[in-house]
């Protein structure tokens, strides 16, 4: 019922937008309520005029649209089909109303009768999708069955180009354009008009009636046993046979089931190329005009005996539907490659702006890096001209410090020229005042000699007083004695004088030693401060000076004329020298 009620619909499409005078997609109500009556006429569909009253009521004003009459149609009409009506009538009606309005104006080879063969065909080939179109496949369908039915050769390479020349952006051809490209014989040069008309209608005969093959051949009857021609007419259930093939007087038909069978029949009774029909009532014999026909027929009428039985279409339709479901699936692999390309465009997209992403980001981390790496040479160049200062400045203080260094050096051979100078002036100064010890020693023998000769004085002075008279000449020697002592004493005081200063002198001299180490001692701190290296050197230096210690401690004697320079052992030990002598005189 489905593709009975699809293959009704296209027709009233065509009608319906034919109707559509303005091209807005809407029609009048009063239009659709005639269209409506004559497809229930035509369609054999009970008419209810109270139902297309209630449907388009006179409060809904306005046309009707495609999509507004649809639900009418499909309830009222379509669904109450029930196949028992002419399609060539139901067709005819649709035609009258489209073709008027769109049948090409140029002169084609096609009659009137040709052209609406060829819009059913269009009808019947024509995708399920609006506005109707056919597609190039079912284009060479239809162009190769018609150049077989005209015996003409069929050129693949032209309808290669023609296929070429089509627009791209459209699937395939109307109704209209399929009229004009047949009726141009663009497909058919060399054909007259009539062998043209022959093979639409012979194509017309197989598509749309269903005739699967026709063709005159002899029946025997049942009755008289006499043999008859007749037209024949093969379709999926039923040989249909005419006195004649105008199709007017029908003489009965052949119902075909699946328990039917046809085989081949031995010549006989002067007739050949025999072959029996049979079905549960009749047997049916038949003869063809030859061999080839004959089989021809056997072949066609077991194939539909076959299909009968497979409960299968007919084989054009069978065909139809192949090719159909090819296209279908061969669109819904292009849909899918369609889709899965959009997704790969969509991936690629996708991948490319993750690309162009990463190559942002690369870019800037190269910029980044770039920057990083002036940077980091401006950085280089930077500590390099910083090292370089450094190093000059290096080099610098490296030079000034060898230059201190050998300063220094100097200096150091200076100090120890003048540390060995000083060891010179303390060897001296040691052996001076070794010397000045033993004249202190001297002084101090003398002194206690002068104070043990005052004592002695002192104690003979009583004596000498008694005896002043008697020792007048005694004392007069003493007296001379006395004045060589005295002047010797002199002489000694005055060397005692010149040794203190002496003494003097090298005690300022030591001194201006001591300060002289002092200074001396502060450059080699500050030269041990600088450079560490010398610090043994320095240390083992320092040891070599001695600061002179102070003479002896113990007290000295006093005399008139200040400390002596002696002691009072050294002038007990000269008083007895100097008894020892009085004494040897006297003797």
């Amino acid at each position: 019922m489905g593709s009975l009620k699809e293959e009704l619909l296209k027709p009233i499409w065509h009608a319906f937008t034919a109707l559509d005078v303005d091209r807005s997609g809407k029609v009048s109500k009063s239009q659709l309520k005639v269209l409506s009556h004559n497809l229930c006429t035509l369609l054999n569909v009970p008419h209810d005029p109270v139902a297309l009253e209630e449907h388009f009521r006179d409060d809904d004003e306005g046309p009707v649209s495609n999509q507004g009459y649809m639900p009418y149609l499909n309830r009222f009409i379509l669904e109450k089909v029930q196949g028992n009506f002419d399609k060539v009538e139901f067709n005819k009606m649709c035609w009258t109303l489209c073709a008027k309005k769109n049948l090409p104006k140029s002169t084609l080879l096609l009659t009137d009768d040709d052209a609406f063969k060829v819009w059913v065909i269009f009808n019947f080939l024509s995708e399920d999708k609006y506005p109707l179109t056919i597609v190039p496949e079912e284009i060479e369908y239809l162009l190769k069955k018609l150049a077989e039915a005209m015996g003409s050769g069929w050129h693949q390479e032209q309808f290669e180009h023609y296929k070429i020349s089509l627009d791209a952006n459209r699937e395939g051809l109307s109704a209209w354009e399929l009229i004009e490209l047949i009726g141009s014989g663009q497909f058919s040069k060399g054909m007259d008009r009539q062998t043209v008309s022959m093979a639409i209608n012979e194509v017309f005969n197989e598509l749309i009636l269903d005739v699967l093959k026709q063709g005159y051949m002899w029946k025997k009857g049942h009755r008289r046993k006499n043999w008859t021609e007749r037209w024949f007419l093969l379709k999926p259930n039923v040989i249909s046979y005419y006195v004649s093939e105008d199709l007017k007087d029908k003489r009965g038909d052949i119902v075909l089931d699946d328990s039917c069978s046809v085989e081949a029949l031995p010549d006989k009774d002067g007739k050949k190329c025999l072959f029996l029909i049979k079905n549960l009532e009749k047997c049916f014999e038949i003869s063809a005009s030859d061999k080839k026909k004959k089989q021809e027929w056997i072949q066609a009428i077991q194939t539909t005996v076959n299909l009968l039985r497979l409960g299968e279409p007919p084989l054009h339709k069978e065909a139809r539907q192949k090719r159909k479901a090819l296209r279908q699936k061969l669109q819904a692999e292009q849909e899918e490659l369609e889709r899965q390309m959009r997704e790969l465009q969509v991936a690629n997209e996708n991948k490319q702006k993750e690309l162009e992403t990463v190559r942002k980001q690369l870019e800037e981390a190269a910029t980044r890096a770039s920057e990083e790496e002036k940077k980091r040479l401006k950085t280089q160049m930077e500590l390099q001209d910083r090292f370089s200062l450094e190093l000059e400045r290096e080099k610098l203080v490296r030079q000034q410090m060898e230059e201190q260094v050998a300063q220094k050096s100097s200096e150091l051979e200076q100090y120890l020229q003048r540390v060995r100078e000083l060891e010179e002036m303390y060897n001296q100064l040691q052996e001076a005042l070794e010397e000045e010890k033993q004249a202190r020693q001297d002084e101090e023998t003398v002194r206690r000699l002068q104070a043990r000769l005052l004592e002695e004085e002192s104690t003979k002075r009583a004596e000498l007083e008694k005896w002043h008279l008697e020792q007048q000449q005694t004392i007069q020697m003493t007296e001379a004695e006395k004045q060589e002592l005295e002047n010797e004493r002199m002489i000694k005081e005055h060397a005692l004088q010149v040794a203190m200063q002496q003494l003097e002198q090298l005690e300022l001299e030591r001194k201006q030693a001591l300060e002289q180490y002092e200074g001396v001692k502060k450059k080699l701190e500050l030269a041990a401060n600088n450079t560490r290296s010398w610090k043994d050197k320095v240390a083992h230096h320092e040891g070599l000076i001695r600061l002179i210690e102070p003479g002896s401690k113990n007290p000295n004697f006093i005399t008139n004329w200040g400390p002596a320079a002696f002691t009072d052992a050294e002038l007990e030990q000269r008083q007895k020298s100097w008894k020892g002598k009085r004494s040897s005189p006297d003797q």
